[in-house]
């Protein structure tokens, strides 16, 4: 079998069973573990799913662009930016992320003048200012296209010179062994960079990004004070 068509057997099983193990892949078409990994390894390449130990996983949704993302799950982010919302401290600074669910939070945010914003977004930081009568930091940096969040350099000093008493983090893929990750590198390290400056980190978990894996890690689950998931959805199934 060509490495053409081993690949377009993998995007097949991809479909079919939500994951390929290298392994049996291997043993099914009679080929190396090596072969099936650099037909996974170029697969990766091409965006078209994401290498986890021994295998590959699909690429989340959640790791859409952002204008893609904003119509993506819209009710299971509501619920899920209500439920941040309320643990929210009245004259506390709080980090809100990027992403599609932490732009919900910022729309419901408290009616607190004493309350302070900080974010890299500046999407997140236009509906707070819209929205609240809270303080507005915004992180400056270079912008991301994919993600439209501040990042590099200047982003990190930035975050090195703030603290915040809760960081409320968007990320693309929230599973039980891979913990939190997403699907660019530098918003991995700014998130990495956000969480340490904070007392109490939440993960805003809306449904398509529980059992999801990006290419990324951010951090492991036991990092984070909560993973604020859909309260329509039970818990127990991360």
């Amino acid at each position: 079998m060509l490495s053409a068509q081993r690949r377009t057997h993998l995007l097949d099983l991809l479909e079919r069973d939500g994951r390929i193990v290298a392994k049996e892949a291997a043993a099914s078409l009679g080929v190396s573990e090596d072969s099936i990994r650099r037909d996974l390894r170029d697969l990766a390449d091409a965006g078209q799913c994401i290498r986890v130990y021994g295998g590959a996983l699909p690429v989340p949704a959640a790791d859409r662009p952002f204008a893609e993302r904003l119509s993506l799950e819209t009710d299971s982010k509501e619920r899920v930016a209500r439920a941040a919302a309320a643990r929210i401290r009245p004259g506390s600074t709080v980090i809100i992320d990027a992403g599609t669910t932490a732009l919900a939070l910022a729309r419901l945010l408290p009616d607190d003048p004493t309350l302070t914003v900080i974010t890299p977004s500046p999407a997140v930081a236009l509906a707070v200012a819209e929205h609240s009568p809270a303080r507005v930091i915004m992180i400056g940096g270079e912008l991301g296209r994919h993600s439209m969040v501040a990042n590099g350099a200047l982003a990190a000093e930035a975050i090195r010179r703030l603290s915040a008493d809760a960081c409320f983090l968007g990320v693309t893929g929230v599973h039980p062994e891979h913990g939190l990750t997403t699907g660019e590198l530098d918003d991995a390290a700014t998130k990495r960079a956000l969480a340490e400056r904070s007392t109490e980190v939440y993960v805003l978990a809306s449904e398509e990004k529980l059992g999801a894996v990006s290419r990324y890690p951010v951090l492991d689950l036991d990092e984070v004070t909560e993973v604020i998931v859909d309260p329509e959805r039970s818990a127990t199934t991360l």
